[in-house]
């Protein structure tokens, strides 16, 4: 049974003047046939351009491919689930009986296509900075904690950029295993670094997944071993008389 709106509106700090449009965003397809899939398009297209401001305010100095891997990872399904999860809104969800029964109210895509569905009523009911300020309300403490070097990389390329940095050569991964019919594969896979004599294996039902895995777990021994290992050191220069000293010392001959 779904709650009272008048907490959802709370949650998300905005009144609607029609309330009728909150009704249909957290309305989905299986319980009626006025649902918010409509609201759903706009509200994704007001999320990404909100999403691509507050990044571009806050990260000056990014260039426009990184803006668009934040944006993406920002806006993602799992994301949007997140949020709605802290905003509980599925308990506002409303669902026919038989994705009732079948848990639809936790599911990920139904989460996160009723929040964009929610941000496509604001602005319907007051326009687009009424809907900019409630998603910024909403993204506010995740940007706080968003690190742009690293969000929407995968193990693998934070690895080898890793190791680019401290001028390493780049891992060496290696099938040792695999396990199961061939339609239903577990795949093991070793990651070695042999200058930092990092050796790790992992497993996943594919040799990606696995090498992904793998790439997790080097860079968790990476970070044990402490900052500094394997990198080179510059050679010392040897020391040379300055000026003074030379005239000096010839001087003296």
């Amino acid at each position: 049974m779904t709650s009272s709106l008048a907490s959802l509106e709370s949650a998300l700090d905005y009144t609607f003047q029609d309330i009728s449009l909150l009704e249909q965003a957290v309305t989905h397809r299986s319980h009626s046939a006025r649902h918010n899939e409509r609201l759903e398009f706009l509200g994704d297209s007001v999320l990404n351009f909100t999403v691509a401001a507050l990044l571009f305010k806050r990260f000056a100095r990014i260039d426009e491919g990184d803006l668009s891997r934040l944006r993406a990872n920002l806006v993602k399904q799992a994301s949007l689930a997140d949020i709605a999860q802290k905003l509980s809104l599925s308990q506002y969800l409303r669902l026919g009986e038989g994705e009732l029964k079948s848990g639809g109210f936790r599911r990920p895509s139904i989460l996160a296509d009723a929040l964009e569905a929610v941000f496509g009523a604001v602005f319907l009911d007051s326009g687009f900075d009424a809907a900019h300020k409630v998603i910024a309300r909403q993204y506010a403490p995740i940007l706080v904690h968003v690190d742009p070097k690293t969000l929407g990389k995968d193990p693998k390329t934070l690895l080898q950029e890793l190791l680019q940095g401290r001028r390493i050569a780049l891992p060496v991964y290696t099938v040792v295993a695999t396990h199961g019919a061939a339609h239903n594969q577990t795949f093991e896979v070793e990651c070695a670094i042999p200058k930092l004599e990092v050796k790790v294996l992992a497993g996943g039902t594919s040799r990606r997944a696995a090498e992904q895995s793998a790439a997790t777990l080097a860079i968790a021994a990476i970070e044990a071993q402490g900052p500094g290992k394997g990198t080179r050191r510059r050679p010392r220069k040897s020391a040379q008389l300055s000026l003074p000293v030379a005239v000096s010392q010839e001087s003296s001959t």
